[in-house]
């Protein structure tokens, strides 16, 4: 996610936006590359062998605290990308398994994408992906996207057919949303793509990608001292969220197929898909 041109006013400002006016952090000012490489053409990076630990960490440590919490459709597709425990993943590996389940791709991002550029590559089933990691005192939780963000809290669940298809569904969606409209379709994002739940036969189950790659907020989401609301577009459209806090509530879908239909009929009724 990121930011839009020409936000005359603070109610029409992403939490990207409105956090970036404070100063906060360089790594949330939103590029506008010209291009993006995707599949076999985006190059391996000359990693050091501290980000290649911090991977093992992150990746090890996130094992641990999946079970009981990671919804299943995260975890089959989780199997299904055999990410390496040792090394960061190659992008053109992730790409390939993503073109083999349900015909996705990957981009390599520079860092943080201006909104537009980040949702037309969603229309077109390609996900933008950082290549670099996170420092090493940003462990639990960081604001920024970063590759283990992208890597293994994302792509794991566009393997999942109906999901990759609200994705989509999402940022052809954003292509015609404009004002206040398009801020509606950032809190929705927001709150199903990165912190959404899900109910199962097991309980509540975590499909957001934001919480699923925080080792913090994966521990702090299913607590109570989280407020759940069930999900309803209406109500999600409206609810502001802060990016630099874990958050304290959070909206539970019943079905990936629920999640799909009314966000079709919300984004229909407002006009941006047909």
């Amino acid at each position: 996610m990121s930011t839009s041109r020409n936000t005359p006013d603070n109610t029409s400002k992403s939490a990207f936006e409105k956090a970036g006016e404070g100063g906060n952090d360089p790594r949330i000012v939103p590029h506008r590359p010209e291009s993006m490489p995707e599949g076999d053409n985006i190059p391996y990076p000359d990693y050091t062998e501290e980000e290649q630990e911090t991977w093992r960490i992150l990746f090890r440590r996130q094992l641990t605290v999946l079970p009981g919490r990671a919804c299943d459709e995260f975890l089959e597709g989780l199997a299904m990308m055999q990410f390496p425990a040792d090394r960061i993943p190659a992008l053109k590996d992730v790409h390939q398994v993503l073109q083999n389940t349900t015909q996705w791709g990957v981009a390599r991002a520079p860092g943080l994408l201006h909104e537009e550029v980040f949702f037309e590559a969603l229309s077109r089933r390609v996900f933008p992906c950082t290549d670099y990691i996170r420092p090493r005192h940003e462990l639990d939780y960081t604001p920024a996207p970063d590759l283990f963000h992208d890597i293994f809290g994302h792509t794991p669940m566009i393997t999942h057919p109906e999901f990759a298809d609200f994705y989509q569904d999402i940022g052809k969606a954003a292509g015609k949303a404009q004002g206040p409209v398009r801020r509606e379709l950032e809190r929705i994002y927001w709150f199903t793509v990165e912190f959404g739940l899900i109910r199962s036969k097991e309980g509540l189950r975590i499909y957001g990608n934001g919480i699923l790659s925080s080792y913090k907020e994966l521990q702090h989401s299913l607590t109570d001292a989280v407020e759940k609301r069930p999900f309803d577009p209406e109500v999600v459209a409206q609810q502001e969220y802060d990016v630099w806090h874990m958050q304290p509530l959070l909206f539970v879908i019943d079905s990936f197929e629920q999640l799909q239909e009314q966000f079709y009929k919300w984004a229909r009724g407002k006009g941006l898909l047909e």
